[in-house]
């Protein structure tokens, strides 16, 4: 049996195993057990009874969670002219057309998200190997293929999220900081917890969300009830 770190026999005794939490409580253990020496990020992990080989079961899809992630978003817009215009004062990190598409194709990725307008599309198409892999590439169906680039651009940076489930079935998804209220966090994975039950698959069968954990970081992670 490996030994356990000293961080980990920290946590001993703070979570009964094979045991599922309220959400209230679960929040708790994990502020509870978050003492790393930076802000960790808590996430939710929910495993879904998909089969995400068939393309009707796949899950994608965004939220805007009503606490924010407490991360500052960089966000990259594909547009030209006006609309160009219209993302920089909107508070955009980086905006441009054939040059930023040159520099990323080059393989500059410093950003959190991208939008593009639909008339830049056929060009960062061919982005396609450098974002499609990290989840960054602008999709109509996420409303960051659009016109309305304002507010899209406000609503990234007020920490709206992506979510999708893995080849495993299992969706990933940050919800907030340690530093946060614990009921911001409640509020935070609740939301997050809603959508991905709205998001459930006509074709998916039998039990839907089979398990969920809430974490941090560094610290462990700590079963949550699904009634």
């Amino acid at each position: 049996m490996a030994k356990l770190t000293r961080r980990e026999q920290g946590f001993e005794g703070k979570i009964e195993e094979g045991k599922e939490y309220p959400i209230e409580e679960a929040v708790a253990i994990v502020k509870e057990c978050a003492t790393a020496k930076f802000d960790e990020t808590v996430e939710g992990h929910f495993r879904l009874g998909i089969d995400t080989r068939h393309a009707d079961q796949a899950i994608r899809g965004s939220i805007s969670l009503p606490n924010g992630v407490g991360k500052e978003v960089r966000v990259a817009v594909f547009a030209e002219g006006e609309k160009a215009k219209e993302a920089e004062a909107a508070g955009a990190d980086l905006v441009g057309g054939d040059e930023l598409i040159a520099k990323i194709a080059d393989g500059f990725v410093d950003f959190d998200a991208t939008v593009a307008t639909p008339d830049m599309m056929a060009k960062v198409g061919r982005l396609g190997k450098v974002l499609g892999p990290r989840s960054l590439m602008p999709n109509p169906k996420l409303g960051t293929v659009t016109m309305d680039v304002e507010k899209i651009i406000n609503e990234l940076k007020a920490g709206r999220i992506e979510y999708r489930a893995d080849k495993f079935g299992i969706v990933h998804v940050p919800v907030g900081k340690a530093s946060f209220d614990a009921q911001a966090l409640v509020e935070n994975y609740q939301a997050l917890l809603d959508e991905i039950v709205r998001a459930k698959p006509a074709a998916a069968k039998g039990k839907y969300i089979k398990s969920a954990v809430i974490t941090s970081t560094m610290g462990p992670g700590v079963k949550v009830e699904i009634s």
